[in-house]
């Protein structure tokens, strides 16, 4: 009964801030964040990123052949192709204006 209630009020309250929120322009505004954003951008699409893109793959088929497994290895090519991907994913979706 207790539980019931929590949840009712939590369904309430997130209601009513989901109703008194204005449109959301996603990635029109805080450019106070601009060089923290580059910086961390920069590093996911630099060196860096190509760095812990291959450190994963050479963990995960290091992983994989002493427990003769290939999923390890495919993990790692995930993460490899995340990092690659991800930032301009990103990009589009914190763009897009509502």
């Amino acid at each position: 009964m207790l539980m019931q209630k929590l949840m009712l009020r939590a369904g309430v309250f997130t209601t009513t801030m989901a109703m008194s929120m204005p449109f959301a322009f996603a990635g029109t505004s805080g450019s106070e964040f601009g060089v923290l954003y580059n910086l961390v951008k920069g590093w996911t699409t630099g060196l860096l990123g190509r760095t812990l893109a291959i450190a994963a793959f050479l963990v995960g088929a290091i992983v994989g052949f002493a427990k003769s497994n290939a999923m390890p290895a495919l993990i790692g090519i995930i993460f490899a192709l995340l990092f690659a991907v991800a930032p301009g994913v990103i990009d589009g979706i914190a763009s897009a204006v509502i």
